[in-house]
């Protein structure tokens, strides 16, 4: 059937680069339980520059978390995440830069919508339009309750090639109804806080 034929990403050559750090103490990933699933530093002239590109900006407050947070687009989950996954803060939606090169992690929604503005954030990193930022990879929360329709699925597949670790999040009714963060955490939030935690702190 045409539907089961794999996604072919065109932004993931065959050979991955070994990525750099960024001036960073090189880490061990050894513990990470998520795999790679794209390039793990910026690829420059072969990957597209996006239509859209998201801001830069100084941090309002250069603090010592582990991490930020970037929104490709309003409403992707960010404020939710920085509740139940402690250890990073919010960079509303731009590309925090700063003095020293920053952890951060792309969030989209698993509309059409989302995953076109992951894209484009992906294309500007991965484009080299963004330095001093060590993307970690991107969390992709779910828009819906149920199974996300192929067509979906076949783009976020697509998207997670072009940055290093793609995480998801299920769609969770009580932060839909307001319900504690803390308090309605789902398990796959356990792997990403383990990643997110070993990523950030060197060996």
């Amino acid at each position: 059937m045409a539907g089961d034929v794999p996604v072919v990403n065109p932004w993931l050559p065959q050979s991955r680069p070994s990525g750099g750090t960024n001036g960073k103490p090189r880490r061990s990933v050894q513990d990470v339980s998520t795999g790679l699933t794209g390039p793990e530093a910026p690829q420059g002239a072969g990957v597209p520059r996006p239509e859209r590109a998201l801001p830069v900006a100084r941090p309002q407050s250069d603090t010592d978390d582990d991490w930020w947070w970037l929104g490709v687009h309003g409403g992707a989950g960010v404020t939710t995440l920085e509740q139940a996954v402690p250890g990073g803060r919010d960079a509303n939606r731009a590309w925090p830069i700063s003095a020293r090169s920053r952890s951060v992690v792309l969030v989209a929604r698993s509309s059409a919508n989302g995953i076109a503005a992951a894209q484009n954030a992906a294309q500007q990193w991965g484009s080299g339009m963004v330095t001093g930022v060590d993307l970690l990879g991107l969390v992709v929360v779910a828009d819906a309750p149920g199974r996300r329709p192929r067509i979906l699925q076949n783009l976020v597949r697509l998207v997670s090639g072009a940055v290093p670790r793609l995480w998801e999040i299920p769609w969770v009714e009580p932060w839909r109804l307001g319900g504690s963060p803390l308090e309605n955490i789902p398990k796959q939030c356990a792997p990403l806080v383990r990643d997110l935690t070993r990523l950030t702190r060197p060996t």
